[in-house]
């Protein structure tokens, strides 16, 4: 049994994490605001009380603040940090509003805000990279280990041992490869398999399964399904050339399931308490670094993914719900009105607060507090 981490360790190793991303994040508007000549007034890590400022030649302040679960950089013409535009900017000279980031052209503002994102997952790709080329690639070649009884596999005659080289005229490679094949397939489309058993080619006609799930509401997913497992891992050498490829291949990848657990929390497929919030990624922080560095930097890879692909989610307050408004802007020729803007934002910063707030109960429910105060009171 290992011990767990002090309040003091983890703490740090949750700044370790959260504050590097967070400065990456906001330095991707700021360097794209800058490059179309848009004056940053504040970069901002972390909200609320200011612990420590300086200001910059170009006039920037520069801010640490008190929260570090978050930053902002707020750019000549926003009202605040949510970057709404203030109506004050109008009244400004035209060399003033020159540097303003309400009057930049439409996409040049989507490039600011999708900066930000953008940065986050290139980050992680370029950790994934390094990773890549220090230790190589984990893969599953496309060969049986286990075949389930029963299965399509099963009825198809396919046996432990045998290496799956194509389905149809699709080459299979990986194991990864014959899931995504077989996933997309119909159930109960007939496919000739081509395998290897002992040197010499097979083909078996095989008739996809189903493998069925079924949320809360009661809607079915049925998806092809095989019925065979492997467990044979391969360390696969990556060159350095190599190397981005595969970083972004992964990240792209991550990217994905994030996106599929998403949907799958939504359709009532996966249970809300799997959502996490602060408290959790602090924990986990300390927890990856008590094992090394080269621990706390892959959670620091995947975190910088979920922050990027949380702030493209299309919700007001974050930089999805701006490339959102950007979108109807350049097809209706137009802003959206500032008062459906500050509807849109409201609502959103309520629906932040109260995912907050239910992302923290969850984590104190993972860490046993909600036992812990019933046994007190009985």
């Amino acid at each position: 049994m290992t011990d767990n981490p002090g309040f003091l360790f983890t703490v740090l190793a949750f700044l370790l994490v959260i504050g590097p991303l967070v400065f990456v994040h906001e330095m991707g508007h700021y360097l794209v605001g800058r490059l179309f000549g848009v004056h940053a007034e504040t970069f901002s890590i972390g909200f609320g009380h200011e612990l420590a400022h300086w200001h910059d030649k170009r006039g920037t302040r520069w801010r640490i603040g008190a929260l570090p679960l978050g930053g902002y950089v707020k750019f000549a013409g926003d009202m605040n940090a949510a970057s709404q535009a203030d109506p004050a900017w109008l009244t400004m000279s035209p060399r003033e509003r020159e540097r303003c980031f309400p009057a930049k052209p439409v996409w040049q503002r989507a490039l600011i805000v999708l900066a930000g994102p953008l940065v986050n997952l290139i980050f992680a790709a370029l950790i994934l990279a390094g990773f890549a080329f220090a230790y190589g690639e984990n893969v599953t070649p496309a060969k049986v280990t286990a075949v389930e009884t029963g299965s399509a596999a099963d009825k198809a005659g396919l046996k432990p041992g045998d290496r799956i080289l194509a389905i149809d005229d699709v080459k299979i490679d990986l194991f990864q490869d014959l899931k995504q094949e077989v996933v997309t397939r119909l159930p109960g489309e007939r496919v000739d398999m081509t395998v290897e058993r002992n040197g010499t080619h097979l083909v078996l006609p095989v008739v996809i399964g189903a493998y069925v799930e079924r949320d809360r509401f009661g809607n079915e997913y049925r998806y092809g399904s095989l019925g065979v497992r492997s467990l044979e891992f391969v360390q696969r050498p990556v060159s350095l050339l190599e190397a981005p490829l595969v970083g972004f291949r992964r990240t792209f990848e991550l990217t994905g399931m994030m996106a599929d657990g998403l949907v799958d929390i939504v359709t009532g497929r996966r249970a809300l308490t799997e959502l996490g919030g602060p408290l959790k990624i602090a924990q986990i922080s300390g927890e990856q670094a008590a094992l090394g560095p080269e621990a706390l930097i892959s959670l620091i890879a995947l975190v910088s993914i979920n922050l990027g692909f949380i702030n493209l989610l299309p919700i007001p307050m974050l930089d999805g719900g701006h490339l959102f408004f950007y979108g109807i802007e350049a097809i209706q020729r137009r802003p959206v009105s500032p008062r459906f803007q500050e509807m849109a934002f409201r609502s959103g910063l309520a629906l932040l607060l109260g995912l907050m707030i239910f992302v923290t109960l969850n984590d104190l429910a993972s860490f046993g507090l909600w036992r812990g105060l019933s046994g007190l009171i009985g």
